[in-house]
């Protein structure tokens, strides 16, 4: 529900405009909410540095969310979650939302098969994604493969059909598709890429993404039982650590998704 007559005022940030898939769905599903995104390009990609210069990097973010009056953060970032929630949840007092890959999800709806898991390389690398693995895979029917070349392309606007097919391609060579029944998309950059690995995968694959499961969890934890369809969404976007005065590069990502 709204308290009283304002809005509900929600932080949404990613490491550059991966994030904005989360937004989408966000929007969609709780558009009584006010948001805030922040696009950290200063400092993308996220998912190739350092962990201690990352976790850096996302308290600073947090901090400037919550003085823009954030009353509830989502990081939309696999990358930022897995290697800064739990400390960031005893700094603040406020919902803190994460993603994490749809591993569960794909294994679930696969009772057979195994499930490549795609991300950054910090991302796979880090205990977060090896102790979700350990506890919902005990068949060990579970694979990863970094794709960090992705956040690139998204950063940089390069949908090249023909390039980017070339690139899943040469990746998942090393891959027997016909033993793979899911591929969970563990990098919310990885979602504008949808499309064409639907064209390249064989039908029985099936694609996930943690988007949907996410922005519903952020509703349970705000207390929001259903969709005001009445409220258009209400978003702020900073951008490279400034605030857009015109929604046009947001709006130009939200078409792309």
């Amino acid at each position: 529900m709204l308290k009283g007559c304002l809005r509900m005022k929600v932080g949404i940030f990613d490491s550059g405009i991966g994030g904005i898939t989360v937004l989408k769905t966000a929007i969609e599903h709780l558009p009584q909410i006010e948001y805030i995104y922040y696009s950290d390009n200063l400092h993308v990609p996220y998912g190739t540095k350092p962990k201690n210069e990352v976790v850096g990097y996302v308290k600073d973010v947090v901090k400037f969310l919550v003085d823009q009056g954030a009353e509830a953060i989502l990081i939309a970032c696999n990358t930022a979650t897995s290697v800064a929630v739990k400390e960031l949840r005893t700094l603040y007092n406020i919902p803190i939302i994460g993603m994490e890959p749809a591993v569960k999800l794909a294994l679930d709806d696969n009772k057979e098969g195994k499930v490549l898991v795609t991300a950054t390389p910090l991302s796979l690398k880090e205990e977060k994604y090896k102790n979700l693995v350990a506890h919902v895979d005990h068949q060990h029917r579970t694979s990863s493969l970094p794709l960090p070349e992705l956040v690139t392309f998204a950063e940089t606007k390069d949908f090249d059909e023909e390039r980017i097919e070339a690139y899943f391609k040469e990746k998942l060579e090393p891959f027997n598709l016909d033993e793979y029944v899911g591929i969970v998309l563990g990098c919310t950059h990885f979602i504008y890429f949808k499309k064409y690995l639907e064209k390249f995968l064989p039908e029985h694959i099936k694609i996930y993404d943690g988007n949907e499961g996410t922005v519903r969890h952020l509703g349970e934890c705000l207390g929001i039982t259903q969709i005001e369809h009445s409220v258009d969404p209400k978003i702020t976007f900073y951008y490279s650590g400034k605030k857009c005065e015109t929604n046009e590069i947001l709006e130009s990502y939200l078409k792309l998704v």
